[in-house]
């Protein structure tokens, strides 16, 4: 494929498939070069695992001395950034030109949390004034809520809230909500519990409904388009358990959409809250889709909290020194060990029970985005891109997948997270430890496991180790951590995307189901589609 440079504003900026650089090729020729065990078993183990440490927004740091690189990759790696114009397409992308071009659209979340570069125009209106405005408005409207200023038919307060969304509207929203619940709770700033309903499946909506005191509860649908099926299915589904209870699905219903969406403007509902084409459904935590769930279920000035230490985090990937940049850093880690060692997986294991759900909406994020074959121009690749991610929360997944990552036949890279301090402060000593130490104890061994694994005699207790990991700590995880966590996954993501020369900012690979789906639906099908279909629906 020829180079495509465009001009964004006086900038100009080349977009090359990766095996056209001549940084990359010499990356290629620097395969298994560093040994894991050998590194962290010998004297310098505590020098490197020092050094190979970078400072992350917010209290947090990113540290890789388990990773395989050295001193000379990581040259290689800065080398590549310079070379692919990784910070000038990410200078590109924060300004507002249009670097989805599946979409022919302005990729802006990083907007909703702070202004990096210039103001924004997009449809007649300056963005960052539109994105603050409705953070206002959804705070106003949580505001009132707390205070009992809005009220059901019979004048009671809601004392809950309930999100109908499905993908991005849901995972980031739900894991979110999750991570600081306890917190919330610990600080006095918990108002109101969430509860999620996003499956088709009538299962998940009756038994979320079945739950809830309905005639207290806010209801939020979430749809940018205001015609996803799954979520206009269950809004339905809702609204007739509603009714059912003789109650008005108009006074407790909000919506979260587009301003050109039926959703919008709709006396069905008591109130809408917009965001625009712009925002990805798997970048939108930071939206008025986890905005209004989460300012009401804790307040707005936990939702603005989240929104600054995104913020910060975003601030972070600005420095073009990639030892100084840990989500560039990360992001190019990712790429020699997806591209040169050929790994095909990455496993996310927070060792914190409040980000139980962070690991599967890393998985939509991370999958949804680089899970591409071809380049931004639609021409064929030839490389790998995005890798398989999974995880769950330590210490379970010990008692789980761990068997496959000590001693599989592949070898998976590692990121685990983890926090000095418990959310809630409450613990106990046993065995002269807490739990929480015993749990730090865990993250601590598991990575030396990892990378150092233990010869024996028996071959079943042998454990190889070169099995590379990075680790993301820091005291507690708040909002402000939280915001900046999530930012620097965001943006690996972006700038491995931008390595692979593909567009991390559409989703065309979810279209073809949804399109045969509604095809059974309409009765329209025939062959294989008709069998199974067949087979399945009553």
């Amino acid at each position: 494929m020829p180079n495509t440079s465009i001009n964004y504003g006086g900038l100009m900026i080349t977009w090359s498939n990766v095996d056209s650089l001549s940084a990359w090729k010499k990356l290629l020729s620097l395969k298994g070069m560093v040994s894991v065990a050998a590194e962290l078993s010998g004297a310098g183990a505590s020098k490197r695992i020092r050094e190979y440490s970078v400072p992350m927004a917010e209290g947090l740091t990113f540290n890789y001395g388990a990773k395989q690189v050295n001193e000379q990759i990581l040259t290689a790696l800065s080398e590549l950034s310079a070379e692919a114009e990784l910070l000038e397409k990410f200078e590109a992308l924060y300004n507002g030109e249009v670097v989805n071009t599946g979409e022919k659209r302005k990729v802006l979340h990083h907007l909703l949390r702070g202004q990096l570069g210039k103001d924004v125009q997009a449809d007649g209106v300056n963005k960052r004034d539109f994105y603050l405005n409705e953070q206002k408005r959804i705070a106003d409207f949580a505001q009132k809520i707390h205070d009992g200023k809005i009220v059901n038919e019979k004048g009671e307060t809601f004392t809950s809230v309930c999100q109908i969304g499905i993908g991005g509207s849901d995972l980031g929203p739900r894991a979110m909500y999750l991570a600081l619940e306890n917190w919330a709770k610990a600080n006095g700033t918990f108002k109101m519990e969430a509860h999620f309903i996003s499956n088709v499946d009538p299962d998940d909506g009756a038994g979320v409904i079945a739950s809830l005191d309905i005639a207290r509860t806010i209801f939020i649908l979430v749809s940018k388009s205001g015609t996803t099926l799954e979520t206009l299915t269950n809004e339905s589904f809702v609204k007739d358990f509603i009714k059912k209870a003789g109650l008005d699905p108009a006074k407790r219903m909000i919506a979260v959409t587009s301003e050109t969406s039926p959703l919008a403007h709709n006396s069905d509902y008591l109130e809408a809250f917009y965001m625009d084409d712009y925002i990805g459904g798997r970048y939108s935590s930071t939206s008025g889709v986890g905005g209004a769930v989460l300012s009401l279920a804790f307040g707005a000035k936990v939702f603005a909290d989240f929104l600054d230490g995104a913020a910060a985090a975003d601030k972070t990937a600005l420095n073009k020194d990639i030892r100084k940049n840990p989500a560039l850093l990360d992001a190019l880690i990712g790429i020699y060990e997806r591209n040169v060692q050929e790994y095909p997986a990455t496993a996310i294991l927070p060792y914190s029970q409040a980000l139980s759900r962070f690991p599967a909406h890393l998985q939509q994020l991370d999958m949804e985005s680089n899970g591409k074959s071809v380049n931004r121009e639609g021409g064929k690749i030839d490389y790998a891109t995005g890798p398989v991610i999974f995880g769950e929360p330590g210490t379970n997944g010990q008692h789980s997948f761990y068997q496959l990552l000590h001693q599989g036949t592949d070898i998976i890279p590692l990121q685990f997270i983890a926090f000095r301090e418990n959310q809630s402060g409450k613990d106990i000593v046993i065995e002269d430890s807490t739990s929480q130490t015993k749990l730090s104890a865990n993250v601590a061994a598991q990575i030396v496991a990892f990378a150092c694994g233990k010869s024996d005699s028996d071959s079943n207790k042998s454990f190889a180790g070169g099995r590379p990991s990075s680790l993301i700590y820091g005291d507690k995880l708040t909002p402000k951590t939280l915001g900046a966590l999530l930012s620097h996954f965001e943006n690996k993501v972006m700038f491995q995307g931008f390595v692979w020369n593909i567009n991390s900012f559409d989703q065309e690979g979810v279209q073809l189901g949804k399109k045969l789906a509604k095809s059974v639906l309409s009765g329209s099908m025939d062959g294989a589609l008709k069998e199974y279909a067949g087979m399945l629906i009553k």
